[in-house]
């Protein structure tokens, strides 16, 4: 069944992020910062961790554009 906006862990994003290339930067207390390349442009993407809870949809939202991937390959699979 393919993922949508309401089923995102911290850690499904985390493994996403990574299998596009995209590293652990920093944190500053509950926030990671991830950096990676795409489209040819640096992107720094911010994910909030709080446990195992749901990550909001409109919190993911931002994930999705902060990090220039496609909507479309977030939710295949």
């Amino acid at each position: 069944m393919p993922k949508r906006f309401f089923n995102w862990a911290f850690r499904d994003v985390e493994s996403f992020l990574k299998k596009k290339g995209f590293k652990l930067n920093y944190t500053n207390a509950s926030h990671f910062y991830y950096i990676g390349f795409y489209n040819k442009l640096v992107r720094n993407v911010c994910v909030p961790f709080h446990g195992s809870k749901i990550i909001k949809p409109r919190t993911l939202k931002g994930i999705i554009l902060q990090s220039g991937i496609d909507q479309k390959e977030w939710f295949e699979k």
